[in-house]
């Protein structure tokens, strides 16, 4: 899921330390960087949402690659190389359009996490539900329980810092996310290859869905949020010796694995769970339960997957929880936000914002008391995370274009090729083509779940885009000088974006990784 924020790196040890970097050796190569992305991008939690549409899901993927995921990439990289020091969407926006426009995106960073949580919580819940007892995993109360028990002990273990989490993360990314996507994936070849019965037969007609009516294609908002994050693979690629030839292949071998992946395991849930029993929260633990009874394993191989998958995406929510809230401290320097966020440990993390945080989170949690169904509230959060992550790459592409012309001789190791202009505007214009999409489609309820009226469910998602994007522009009213911090905490001034943070955290790939990076 998730962003990178301004890393202010102004002290002399920082600097001494930054150039020391540019002069040494840059040994990340193209494959370093695939797989690093890979292990930070890739998920599971999207993949039942996109099994909705069977082999029309092929379609999707790709559409969402082309006019998203390697835009978003490729214009990242061009901005991290050109501002490095500043590397963040913070610092990329501010640039381009001021102070405020930087803080907006950086508002949008952090909140769109904010209302992703629930989301993934509710994933671990009914993942959870599958080691107690299948039928929990529909329980309103079960699940909300659950959610708010992992989300505040995450919170009060994010208090102590992410060193300890840290250590538990490569273990995490490679037992609870790739080994389940791999073992997906192979259950689904022996299942086809078996000659067992298919929930979607073949037939060349479906590779393409029905796009006559926006209902049809509105999950394609998950395969938009499943691609969110990509634009932290920018900021390796000044590490590399040759950036203007070795990124975008790493970049086109990241793509085509994330790709590659996501079909072939969100095929294989198609392939063995009906379109009408298939949940968004639980669809994952479904295909392995059917796969498993079929089998003849029993019900202790589904809990040992749900085990594995629970604790994979705890630490995927556990290093997403902290960076985008050092993320907002970083404006508070600037006395963006009201002293009572400013509280900071002394271990360097921003407690205030934590506390808000969780308070902000529970809220939404609370949503799946109060709609029709369990998939209803998933969706809707789903779409609204959508939403609020596409505005903020909105900023993120516009600004890219815009610096084109107000900032065209600052020096880049990466440009997106294609002259002074036109390059930028055709990938940039791709992405805002792609992020647009994604805006309008969150409005737009699918068919394929129960949900409120259409025009209830227009006005709650419109709603809730008003109240999550207002703050700043009502901070920016009220803020008084006062607000401005005399004494920020100068580690949190120095640290990394979070999206570079995830990813070294949750990288399975040690040599020159962003975890020693960042050490």
């Amino acid at each position: 899921m998730p962003a990178s924020h301004l890393r202010r790196s102004s002290s002399p040890p920082v600097q001494r330390a930054v150039a020391a970097k540019s002069q040494g050796p840059k040994a990340l190569g193209a494959g370093s960087i695939a797989l690093i992305t890979l292990s930070a991008i890739l998920t599971l939690r999207s993949l039942p949402s996109l099994a909705e549409y069977g082999w029309g899901s092929i379609f999707f993927y790709l559409m969402g690659a082309v006019f998203f995921l390697i835009p978003l990439a490729l214009v990242s990289a061009e901005l991290a190389t050109g501002w490095p020091l500043a590397g963040g969407i913070y610092a990329w926006v501010k640039q381009g359009f001021g102070p405020r426009a930087g803080f907006l995106a950086v508002w949008f960073e952090w909140i769109e996490n904010v209302v992703w949580f629930p989301t993934v919580l509710s994933f671990i819940a009914a993942t959870l539900a599958y080691v107690i007892e299948p039928s929990l995993a529909t329980n309103k109360v079960f699940l909300v329980v659950v959610m708010m028990v992992v989300f505040w002990s995450l919170t009060l273990a994010n208090f102590f810092g992410l060193k300890n989490i840290l250590k538990l993360n490569n273990a995490a990314v490679i037992g609870g996310t790739i080994f389940p996507a791999a073992l997906l994936i192979i259950l689904g070849v022996y299942w086809l290859l078996a000659g067992r019965h298919s929930s979607i037969p073949f037939h060349t007609s479906k590779l393409v869905p029905n796009l006559g009516h926006l209902n049809n294609v509105v999950f394609f908002a998950g395969v938009l949020l499943g691609y969110a994050g990509i634009e932290m693979a920018g900021f390796h690629a000044k590490e590399q010796q040759n950036p203007r030839r070795d990124y975008p292949r790493a970049i086109f071998m990241a793509a085509g694995l994330i790709v590659s992946i996501s079909i072939l395991a969100t095929l294989a849930i198609a392939v063995i769970v009906p379109q009408a029993k298939l949940s968004l929260v639980a669809g994952l633990m479904q295909a392995f339960e059917f796969f498993f009874n079929q089998l003849g394993l029993g019900s202790w191989a589904t809990k040992v997957m749900a085990a594995l998958t629970g604790f994979g995406t705890l630490a995927v929510i556990s290093t997403w929880m902290l960076g985008p809230a050092k993320g907002l401290y970083a404006a508070e320097e600037t006395g963006e936000l009201p002293p009572e966020l400013h509280y900071v440990n002394k271990r360097h993390v921003p407690v205030a914002i934590l506390i808000c945080q969780g308070i902000l989170g529970t809220g939404f949690s609370l949503m799946f008391l109060f709609v029709p169904s369990v998939s209803t509230s998933y969706w809707m959060l789903t779409a609204l995370t959508t939403q609020l992550t596409v505005m903020m790459y909105l900023l993120v592409l516009t600004a890219a274009i815009k610096l084109r012309y107000t900032e065209p001789n600052t020096p880049r190791a990466y440009r997106v090729p294609g002259g002074p202009y036109l390059g930028m505007w055709i990938v940039a214009g791709m992405g805002i083509l792609g992020s647009g999409f994604g805006l309008i489609i969150g409005f737009v309820p699918p068919s394929e779940i129960e949900h409120w009226p259409t025009p209830i469910y227009v006005a709650a998602i419109a709603a809730a885009i008003v109240v999550c994007s207002a703050p700043p522009f009502l901070l920016d009213r009220f803020k008084k000088p006062g607000w401005r911090i005399a004494n920020p905490d100068p580690v949190l001034m120095d640290v990394p974006p979070p999206a570079v943070v995830a990813a070294g955290a949750l990288s399975a790939v040690n040599t020159q990784s962003l975890s020693r990076e960042n050490a």
